[in-house]
């Protein structure tokens, strides 16, 4: 299999990542600006590049910028809020088609360079903040995003279990915001800020496609600039925290299908060697349809109509998921919990070891044949130290051990129990 690995150069202050293919007809741009993940900022961040994407000086409305995407030739536009671990980070694409697809002479690449800047660079302002129109719609939409929430009852119940988890760490906060402060975000407020993490926090832009590296220094040099102040830094995530005593949190609301949550902290984070290792023992506990708590609390004890566990990777918590009937709550526990002991004791049979690698190396496969895979996967790097191939995991996948993931059991504590009932049910 052919490595993909980027070509990494700092330039003004901007990390650009490089990746020339062939496989790809389009051009992927990629503009990733990370700030620490806190409550004085988190809101503002997310609510940012909604107000960007609404219009700039030069296309100050969804129409103009809509008539000039299609003059690119369909080319796509996007941007997106998130967290890994204690930063959040906020993305900016572009998306377009490959020069040598279309038969006129139109230097794409250089049109795409030039809208994100634009985009970026130049947004639409009203005296001395942003377009005030723009920035009273997008509070609105914010408001709603964050209170619909509750209408997913499975990622309410796992942000639930997050903040009670992570009660006195950043890492509780949504990453939409907090919704209490959103009245009091003013246009010239959010300019500022805005003027703050374009000029002074971690840039990392990403561009994959077919093209050539030194044009690609060029464009960012033309049309992307950062401020000559002093650039902040973003501190790394504490992911080493001690669990507590187990924790049990019990709400009520009207729902059909309690759900159970369980948090646990690994103290291990993607940087680390024994990731690898701490992948393969969530694979085979909850990661597929294969794993542990799928065959034997929801197949073989009926307990649960679907059991699941996930990494969050640069915070080292493990989460499991599951929704049950409220009287099963006790025996749901006690079953997860010996799934848990199972694994310590090295109770993992050589067929699980075997689907569980081969599903994660598809996983890994799928992202060499995605741009934006390829990306997310090299940021996840950048963000935590430890920049790896996905050659590297895959080789690495296959060399872990049954008894490198029962020492990675060893250190797994159960932190906080998170139990999302019916109204009335008995308790």
């Amino acid at each position: 299999m052919k490595d993909l690995t980027f070509h990494s150069q700092l330039i003004e202050g901007i990390q650009v990542h490089m990746l020339p293919v062939e496989k790809f007809k389009t051009n992927l741009i990629s503009v990733h600006i990370h700030l620490p993940l806190q409550e004085e900022t988190v809101t503002l961040a997310s609510l940012l590049p909604h107000v960007i994407r609404k219009g700039s000086q030069r296309y100050p409305d969804m129409t103009a910028i809509q008539r000039h995407l299609n003059e690119l030739y369909g080319a796509e536009f996007y941007v997106e809020v998130s967290k890994k671990g204690e930063k959040q980070y906020i993305v900016f694409q572009m998306e377009i088609l490959n020069e040598q697809f279309i038969s006129e002479e139109k230097l794409l690449l250089e049109e795409g360079f030039a809208f994100l800047g634009e985009m970026m660079y130049s947004p639409l302002l009203e005296g001395e903040g942003f377009a005030q129109g723009y920035v009273e719609l997008e509070k609105e939409s914010l408001r709603k995003k964050i209170e619909g929430l509750i209408d997913d009852k499975m990622r309410y119940a796992n942000q639930r279990l997050t903040e009670e988890m992570c009660k006195e760490e950043p890492y509780r906060l949504l990453a939409q915001g907090i919704k209490e402060r959103i009245p009091e975000i003013t246009a010239e407020q959010l300019y500022g800020f805005y003027q703050e993490v374009i000029q002074s926090y971690p840039m990392d832009v990403y561009v994959v496609g077919n093209f050539a590296e030194e044009k690609v220094l060029n464009l960012i040099d033309n049309y992307f600039s950062r401020g000559k102040g002093e650039k902040q830094t973003v501190p790394p995530t504490d992911y080493g925290r001690k669990g507590r005593e187990e924790n049990l949190i019990t709400e009520e609301m009207d729902v059909s299908q309690g759900k159970l949550n369980i948090g646990l902290r690994t103290h291990i984070n993607f940087a680390e060697e024994e990731y690898l290792p701490l992948m393969m023992y969530n694979g085979v506990l909850g990661g597929f349809p294969h794993s542990k708590l799928f065959t034997n609390v929801r197949e073989k004890a009926s307990l649960a109509y679907y059991a699941v566990s996930r990494l969050e990777s640069s915070k080292g918590l493990m989460m499991i998921m599951s929704g049950i009937e409220s009287d099963n709550f006790d025996k749901a526990v006690q079953i997860i919990k010996e799934q848990l002991k199972m694994m310590v004791d090295g109770e993992i049979s050589d067929l699980e070891i075997q689907q569980t690698k081969a599903a994660l190396g598809n996983q890994f496969q799928e992202s060499f044949d995605s741009a934006r895979g390829l990306i997310d996967f090299n940021y996840l790097g950048q963000l935590n130290g430890n920049v790896r191939s996905l050659t590297e995991m895959i080789q690495g996948l296959e060399d872990v051990t049954k008894e490198e993931m029962m020492d990675v059991g060893k250190k797994i504590e159960l932190d906080t129990i998170y139990f999302l009932r019916g109204k009335g049910e008995e308790k």
